[in-house]
């Protein structure tokens, strides 16, 4: 049984059994409104985020994500619910491209290039060179205990002029917002018995002669 430490273990996880499912998080991820910034193509950040059973797929589809203007690449993924999250799982690239580095915001929607470099992360991580596998980084688990949205910055990379990730996954427990019920109180149907005219009764008493 393989087992990940604090920053990161390498596993395949190809065996993973058919209960272990409910720990992956896709089907929690809301899509629509996940953004990438400088990536080479439009909505490419979205494609490296998949069912973990297509996790090999940009090999023959080329479902990756690449940098535009150098290395850096940020990418925010919101959730549709409140997840504890345990690990991230990345397949970057075999070659320099692959990013050396990892900063991780949690329940920030502001995070661009600059603010990435002045706040301070949730954690980071030292990502494994050169490999095709996915990698499984583990979270510190007391820190991100109730995530609304990640987002992943990759400052640099191993030494190439553009930066490449092909797989992003997540690993936790996932949790429905509770909303507040909204009260209405409607006045029930009028009863004339709680509406009665002082004297009426006495003038009803008497017939017309």
């Amino acid at each position: 049984m393989s087992h990940c430490h604090d920053e990161h273990c390498e596993h395949d996880h190809s065996d993973i059994p058919e209960s272990g499912e409910q720990f992956l998080l896709y089907s929690k991820i809301d899509l629509d409104n996940v953004r990438c910034l400088n990536e080479s193509e439009p909505d490419s950040g979205k494609k490296v985020i998949r069912p973990w059973n297509e996790r090999m797929d940009d090999l023959k589809l080329q479902k990756l994500v690449e940098s535009d203007a150098d290395e850096q690449l940020i990418i925010f993924i919101p959730f549709t619910g409140h997840v504890k999250l345990r690990s991230i799982c990345l397949r970057t690239d075999p070659t320099d491209s692959a990013p050396s580095k990892m900063k991780v915001f949690i329940n920030r929607e502001d995070v661009d290039f600059d603010a990435a470099e002045s706040y301070t992360p949730t954690q980071e991580f030292d990502l494994v060179e050169g490999s095709n596998n996915v990698i499984e980084y583990g979270t510190r688990i007391t820190k991100f205990t109730s995530v609304r949205n990640i987002t992943l910055y990759f400052p640099e990379n191993y030494g190439d002029d553009t930066s490449i990730v092909r797989y992003i996954g997540f690993k936790g427990e996932w949790t429905e917002v509770k909303r507040d019920p909204i009260i209405t109180i409607y006045e029930a149907k009028a009863n004339p018995a709680d509406h009665k005219v002082p004297g009426a009764e006495d003038k009803m008493g008497h017939s017309i002669q």
